[in-house]
């Protein structure tokens, strides 16, 4: 398993971290970026993590049927964390906001259901993938991410497994440190496009 200084070397060089001025899609100001798809563009250093998640998995949850992610971010993720541990892996898409299961993707009654995630900042997207498992009538026995950026305060109440947990520092506009303020913000983020 890789360390936490180990994860957050990798999360560096491959840019999946970067320093800035950020605005985040919550319209918070931030000094810090997470972009986990420059993580996955790099195969090697991205199954060095995602092998290491999946120990991690392996030692949280007893057994568990199927892996479900969200889409965009998840997808890849889920893939691979399904290709390690041997299980099926199914994602979900928005359509017209709100999460669903396309291309013949089910969840079987009682299935017992990992949602496997990039980032779990606000939980947003895990909760919403909950509601298909609940729907269906079957299990969820947690969450798993690469980055935990929740500090414990996401409405999920399972347990989540993170490769590294991160405590990055959030601002309104009005509230700027002076060396963040000094600094052009730019928005990166999918939702700003």
């Amino acid at each position: 398993m890789l360390s936490y200084e180990e994860s957050l070397k990798i999360l560096k060089e491959t840019k999946a971290l970067i320093d800035g001025h950020f605005i985040l899609s919550s319209g918070l100001h931030s000094p810090k970026y997470v972009q986990c798809a420059q993580l996955l563009s790099k195969p090697k250093k991205a199954s060095q993590i995602c092998n290491s998640l999946a120990e991690k998995i392996k030692s949280s949850f007893e057994d568990f049927d199927l892996i479900l992610s969200p889409a965009m971010g998840g997808i890849i993720i889920g893939y691979d964390i399904g290709r390690i541990l041997n299980k099926e892996t199914i994602f979900s898409e928005r359509i017209e906001g709100k999460f669903q299961l396309r291309r013949n993707f089910s969840i079987k009654k009682n299935n017992k259901v990992l949602i496997v995630e990039d980032v779990i900042t606000t939980g947003k997207s895990s909760l919403e993938c909950s509601k298909l498992v609940n729907s269906a009538g079957a299990k969820i026995i947690g969450y798993a991410c690469i980055i935990d950026r929740s500090k414990g305060t996401t409405d999920i109440k399972e347990k989540i497994v993170s490769q590294i947990q991160l405590d990055i520092p959030t601002y309104t506009k009005d509230n700027l440190p002076k060396n963040l303020s000094s600094i052009e913000a730019i928005k990166p983020g999918s939702r700003n496009l």
